[in-house]
């Protein structure tokens, strides 16, 4: 008997262990869809903010501001109570809130202690209005029957920079943020799925929701609101598995963004899978100080009226928007124009830019020699005449000086329609700068399929993205009461016109406080300016994205290896570091692609440097 139960016992675990071999790929399929990798950070012991201009009170404002975004699918409410995405040891104890400062930390958004005392979301997450649920009606709270609050991402979740440097965090307002949306997304889904199916997890977020007195009817359809959502993640992942082959991993601190505004609009909003792309072509968040003085903005220099470029962004993070039904209005969304137009003005100022008071609005950040290392004025001095040999004939004299306002020079500046100075940014042909070219041809190459009643005649993905945002900003002016006139029109859009373009170049704008912005180049390909002055053959073929800590040497963060951080391949297309190169063979007569001047001299490189932290 004892010989027949050891048999039976063996038989088993071959079975047990023939089924594992049998399925071990779908497990560890399952497990790496389940386990979300992101960065763990020692806490600093301070966090200062630099004065750039703007008052706390403004920026804390800025910080939540609602741009209409509903970027998770899912309302405020279950944002504040979803647990994270980890699966304890005993399953069914609680578990911490996703919503917990220190843990959105480690996805890079940034704690919101500007104002101390103050509870707040991390700075670029906003509490916004009613929000619609999958089947586009008002999504009501099951057991009270009231509309459910949205809750989103605005500019500042991308847009907002920081660092560290030993014991002090510094955040750099308007600079390249150090995010990791796409891994925020992965966890939210594996929460809600955990939330769905693990029976006392439900049970805590339904008391949450509903209360602990609601009946078994509010439970189920609240179960039955998780499954849509959950449906909408699987849909997207679908899309995205389709188009895998042609994207590229995009990591802390980079996003393809303009393929992901077209994703949104042209594929998940017109429901149309077709015209889902591939993220080819991601780059590193550009800084924003200034950028509403620029004639045209984008990395590839495509997008020229401000109210479009924002307007697209919310749209981009999914903002609500109708493109299907015309008896609920096409057009119609929860685009916030009005929270838009402030934030830019927030930016931009409340005067022209002059050679007295230089730009007005959100300034770029000084070097703090409190925090880091003081600059060495002897040798800044020095690098300042090597600014003015390699760099001040693309980059511009720095704003700092007076060359710089010579309003007298038209190839440098032009007027908006109301008269206002505005700065002419070269776009540079990628023939000569020779950086990846993967994000300006891709958005030329995109095109889109649309339906007759959108009334757009346009299938190449930049007139069609603009014209689809112009007519979403008119219907909500026209939805006022009164309707927006002309004037307070033109006033909301910038004053500049709705104009778009496509151009194998890339824009080169003035380098005042670049120290601030790594990784450098449009794709975030070089870590450091040391290494982007230096030998290209020299540049990291591979390093890492997701350190925090500042190098005031070499000017980036460092870029040693980091537990589930993000290694950067610069041999894959989209990825590529090379170009904007100094190298010994220069011709000033004779031009090589991506050669923009001589090799620079390790002291040089240092002098230089050191005046770039002026800037």
């Amino acid at each position: 008997m004892r010989g027949k139960k050891i048999a039976a016992i063996v038989f088993g675990a071959l079975v047990v262990g023939g089924i594992y071999v049998a399925v071990r790929d779908d497990i560890a399929a399952l497990w790496n869809n389940l386990h979300v990798k992101i960065a763990e950070y020692p806490q600093p012991k301070k966090t200062v903010w630099l004065d750039q201009g703007i008052a706390k009170e403004k920026l804390s404002w800025f910080y939540h501001a609602d741009q209409g975004t509903r970027t998770f699918g899912f309302p405020y409410e279950w944002f504040m109570a979803l647990e994270q995405p980890t699966i304890p040891w005993l399953i069914f104890n609680k578990v911490d809130d996703f919503s917990e400062a220190a843990y959105l930390d480690r996805y890079g958004f940034i704690p919101d202690t500007i104002i101390p005392g103050k509870k707040a979301l991390p700075i670029g997450f906003a509490k916004g209005g009613p929000m619609l649920d999958p089947s586009g009606a008002p999504w009501k709270n099951p057991r009270t029957k009231e509309t459910m609050t949205g809750v989103g991402l605005t500019c500042a979740g991308c847009h907002t920079g920081r660092f560290t440097y030993k014991d002090t965090a510094v955040v750099i307002d308007g600079g390249p943020a150090l995010t990791n949306l796409l891994a925020m997304k992965q966890g939210m889904g594996v929460s809600l799925l955990l939330t769905r199916f693990i029976p006392t997890r439900f049970n805590r977020f339904a008391d949450n929701i509903l209360g602990p007195d609601s009946t078994v009817a509010d439970r189920e359809v609240l179960k039955d609101q998780l499954s849509q959502v959950l449906k909408q993640y699987g849909e997207i992942q679908a899309l995205e598995k389709r188009v895998a082959s042609q994207s590229i991993l995009e990591g802390y601190g980079r996003l393809d963004a303009l393929n992901r505004i077209g994703n949104q609009v042209f594929s998940v909003d017109l429901k149309k899978p077709e015209n889902y792309a591939g993220s080819t072509a991601p780059v590193h968040y550009p800084r924003i100080w200034n950028t509403p003085w620029f004639d045209w903005v984008q990395y590839n220099g495509s997008i020229m009226q401000p109210m479009v470029r924002n307007a697209g962004e919310s749209l981009g993070v999914s903002a609500e928007l109708n493109l299907t039904d015309p008896s609920k209005g096409l057009y119609k969304s929860s685009v916030n124009v009005e929270s838009l137009f402030e934030m830019e003005q927030m930016i931009k100022g409340n005067t022209p830019p002059n050679a007295k008071d230089g730009f007005p609005g959100l300034r770029s950040p000084k070097w703090p020699n409190d925090v880091l290392p003081p600059i060495d004025q002897k040798l800044a001095d020095k690098g300042a005449e090597l600014y003015k040999t390699h760099c001040q004939e693309c980059h511009r004299p720095p704003v700092s000086s007076a060359a710089f306002w010579d309003f007298n020079n038209k190839d440098w500046w032009t007027k908006n329609e109301a008269g206002e100075p505005i700065l002419k940014v070269e776009n540079v042909p990628i023939s000569h700068i020779g950086t990846d070219p993967a994000q300006a041809a891709d958005m030329i190459s995109r095109t889109v399929a649309l339906p007759a009643n959108l009334g757009i005649d346009k299938s190449g993905f930049a007139d069609a993205l603009g014209a689809v945002v112009a007519k979403t900003v008119n219907y909500a002016f026209d939805q006022k009461k009164p309707p927006v006139g002309p004037a307070e029109r033109k006033r909301i859009d910038g004053y500049m016109p709705n104009e778009l373009r496509g151009e194998l170049a890339y824009k080169v704008r003035p380098l005042n406080g670049v120290w601030a912005t790594p990784p450098y180049l449009h794709n975030g390909s070089v870590p450091t300016v040391e290494a982007l002055l230096g030998p290209p053959e020299d540049r990291p073929k591979k390093f890492y994205l997701g350190n925090r800590e500042y190098d005031p040497v070499n000017l980036g963060y460092k870029f040693d290896k980091i537990d589930n951080g993000f290694e950067f391949d610069t041999s894959i297309r989209g990825n590529s570091n090379r170009g904007h190169e100094f190298r010994k063979d220069y011709n000033k007569d004779k031009e090589i692609k991506g050669v923009i001047g001589p090799a620079l001299s390790a002291d040089d490189r240092k002098a230089l440097i050191e005046y770039l932290k002026t800037l």
